[in-house]
């Protein structure tokens, strides 16, 4: 099996979640039962990369998805150095809520290519609504590890989970070029 160029907005009409299965059962419940209700919603936006082929029931495999929603964070959370130069009211960021490929991928590149993505999809929405930075809250360790590994860095426990963070200006010195 092989992924399209790009990644599209979750459709259920037309993408087959039901087969997609990252090793991760969060994460795998949440791309059946809860991505397309959120996006419904309007609380979160789900960009899926399907595979080249569809299966028998005419839809196609999610090879690899990001799931993407506004948020906002505390200045204290923040380390002081950064904290001293923002106002005491939250501080917008883009919650990257979700990020997950197809375990039949892994250790193929295609993680990092779907962070890239959802880093790009985020710069270009910062071009018209600003947020601070780019925060996830990591499942795992080895989570945690990969998302240091592209810059993230500690930023506080939240709800049991390590958060990250990426800052914006980071990000605008990686695609603006």
């Amino acid at each position: 099996m092989s992924w399209k160029k790009e990644f599209e907005e979750l459709k259920k009409s037309l993408h087959d979640r039901d087969s997609f299965d990252c090793g991760e059962d969060e994460l795998n419940r949440f791309i059946k039962t809860q991505a397309a209700k959120h996006m419904q919603a309007g609380i979160s936006r789900t960009m899926v990369l399907p595979a080249t082929q569809p299966l028998l029931n005419h839809k196609y495999p999610i090879c690899s998805f990001y799931s993407v929603a506004a948020s906002a964070i505390s200045r204290e959370t923040l380390p002081e150095n950064l904290a001293k130069k923002l106002p005491h009211y939250p501080i917008p960021v883009f919650l990257l809520a979700q990020l997950a490929v197809h375990k039949e991928f892994h250790g193929n590149g295609l993680g990092k290519i779907s962070l890239i993505k959802a880093l790009e999809y985020l710069w270009r929405v910062n071009q018209h609504m600003k947020a601070y930075a780019v925060i996830v809250d990591c499942l795992t360790e080895s989570a945690q590890h990969f998302y240091k590994k592209y810059g993230f860095t500690f930023l506080c426990e939240h709800n049991g989970r390590v958060r990250l963070f990426l800052p914006m200006k980071t990000i605008e010195h990686l695609f603006s070029h």
